[in-house]
C-alpha cells in the first residue's frame, strides 16, 4: 500500500484507524514515499522510545530546513519536547516540579467548580434555544483557565491565548502553506512580547510567596547555564510550550470524549451507576482517540528494525494512534472497554518524554465528561460536526449538542 502524510486519503480525518490498521498488517516499518519510516506497532515505538541512544527527540535537523532563522524554528527547538539531555533533563526537572502533584493539590476542587459554570452557561443557552457547541462553549475554556491559572494570567489578558496556541501548533503539520507559516510566526511573536512584559511584572511584584507556576519557573531561571535549571529565553519558550502542550491535547480529549460516550449510552450508565470507572473510560478515550496521533524522532546511529537495517539520519514518525489500537497489545482494540485490566496506552508518549502534564489533563478530562454526562446522560452530538482538518491533532473544530435528558 501507498501512505503519505502529506496526501492522505479523503476519508483519513474522519477515521484514520482502518488506514493504520493496514499499514500494521502489511507493513508496520513503513517506507514513505518522501522518505523516513512510519511506525504502527505498539512494541516498536516502545522500543524508540527508551533506547535515546539511537533515536533522538533533538528537532533541529528536521525544522530548519522547514522553519529556517525563524522564531517557529527557535520556540520548537527550545520546547521541552523537541530535545535531548542535558538541555531536556535540565528543563523538564524545572517544569516537573511546578507541575507535580504537591505543586498542584486542590486542582480537582479549581477544575469542578470551573466546569459547573460553563454548564451553567449551557443550560442557559439551552433554555434560550441557542446553539451549543461542545468546542467553543465547553471545552476549548477548561484548559485556557486551568494554564491560565497554573500561569497565573491575568483573566482580563486571556484572550489571545487560543488562537496563539493553534497557530503556533498548526506549523507542526507534516506539511504546511506560507499562510499558516505566517500565522504560527505572528502568533511567537506576539506571544513572546507578552510573556516578557509579564514576566518583568512579575519580578517587579514580588515572587517570594507567590505558588503559581509562573513563580516557580521565574524563581529557576538564571543567566548563567551552570547556575540555573532555566536560562530567560527558556522560560519564555517553554511557558508557550506548557500553554500550548495543555490546552489542545486536552480539548481535544474532552471533545473525542462526548463523541464516544454519546455513541455508546450503555457505557454512560454504567458509569452513571459505578462512578469509579470514570478513570478507565477517560484512559479507553486516551487510548482511542489519542489527542496526539503522531510523535517523531531521527536516528542517530544505525538500527535494525522490521527485518531491514537502517542508516543513522532516518527520522522515524511515531504512530501513536496506531499504535493505540494494536491487537498484539490491546484485546478488542477497537471496542470501548471499562475492563481493561491493564491500559499502556501512548497518548501521552513514553519514556524520559511522557507528558508532564498527563495528571491535570486527567483529572480536566474526568470532571468535564462525568459532569457533562451526569446532568445529560442522553446528550447527542448535532448534524454539523467538524472534524479538525490536521493529522498531528485529532480533535474539532465544530461539535453542535443536542441536550436531551437532564434531570
Amino acid at each position: 500500500m501507498t501512505f503519505d502524510l502529506t496526501r492522505l486519503p479523503d476519508d483519513f480525518i474522519d477515521n484514520p484507524h482502518p488506514h493504520y490498521a493496514a499499514l500494521r498488517e502489511s507493513d508496520p516499518v513503513y517506507e514513505m514515499p518522501g522518505g523516513g519510516l512510519f511506525l504502527s506497532r505498539h512494541a516498536d515505538l516502545v522500543r524508540v522510545y527508551k533506547d535515546r541512544k539511537t533515536f533522538s527527540s533533538d528537532k533541529k535537523v528536521e525544522f530548519y530546513p522547514k522553519f529556517g532563522d525563524s522564531l517557529l524554528y527557535q520556540h520548537h527547538t527550545t520546547s521541552l519536547v523537541f530535545n535531548d539531555a542535558p538541555l531536556h533533563t535540565r528543563v523538564r526537572r524545572a517544569i516537573a516540579g511546578a507541575l507535580s502533584p504537591r505543586a498542584t493539590t486542590g486542582m480537582d476542587v479549581v477544575v469542578q467548580r470551573l466546569v459547573d459554570g460553563l454548564i451553567e452557561d449551557l443550560e442557559a443557552r439551552h433554555r434560550a434555544g441557542a446553539q451549543i457547541d461542545a468546542v467553543a462553549h465547553f471545552a476549548q475554556n477548561i484548559p485556557i483557565e486551568v494554564i491560565g491559572n497554573l500561569l497565573a494570567i491575568p483573566r482580563t489578558e486571556r484572550a489571545p491565548l487560543r488562537d496563539w496556541s493553534l497557530a503556533i501548533l498548526g506549523a507542526l503539520e507534516p506539511e504546511i502553506s506560507p499562510q499558516q507559516f505566517d500565522e504560527g510566526e505572528t502568533a511567537v511573536r506576539e506571544f513572546l512580547a507578552y510573556l516578557e512584559a509579564l514576566v518583568a511584572r512579575r519580578r517587579d511584584e514580588g515572587l517570594d510567596e507567590a505558588g503559581d507556576i509562573m513563580a516557580r519557573l521565574i524563581r529557576e531561571t538564571g543567566e548563567a547555564g551552570e547556575d540555573a535549571n532555566l536560562l530567560p529565553h527558556e522560560l519564555l519558550q517553554n511557558c508557550i510550550f506548557i500553554l500550548n502542550a495543555g490546552h489542545e491535547t486536552t480539548t481535544n480529549l474532552i471533545c473525542s470524549g462526548i463523541f464516544l460516550l454519546a455513541q455508546r449510552p450503555k457505557i454512560v450508565a454504567r458509569l452513571a451507576d459505578n462512578p469509579d470507572l470514570w478513570p478507565a473510560a477517560i484512559e479507553e478515550i486516551l487510548r482511542m482517540e489519542s489527542p496526539n496521533q503522531l510523535g517523531n524522532r531521527r536516528a542517530v546511529a544505525d538500527f535494525e528494525m522490521g527485518g531491514r537495517s537502517w542508516p543513522a539520519g532516518t527520522l522515524v514518525t511515531l504512530g501513536m494512534g496506531a499504535a493505540n489500537r494494536d491487537p498484539a497489545m490491546f484485546d478488542q482494540p477497537d471496542e470501548f472497554r471499562l475492563d481493561r485490566s491493564d491500559n499502556p496506552h501512548l497518548a501521552f508518549a513514553g519514556g524520559v518524554h511522557v507528558c508532564a502534564g498527563n495528571s491535570i489533563a486527567r483529572i480536566e478530562g474526568q470532571i468535564a465528561l462525568a459532569s457533562l454526562f451526569s446532568r445529560w446522560p442522553d446528550l447527542q452530538v448535532a448534524a454539523g460536526m467538524r472534524r479538525s482538518p490536521r493529522v498531528r491533532f485529532r480533535g474539532f473544530e465544530l461539535m453542535p449538542l443536542t441536550l436531551a435528558g437532564g434531570t
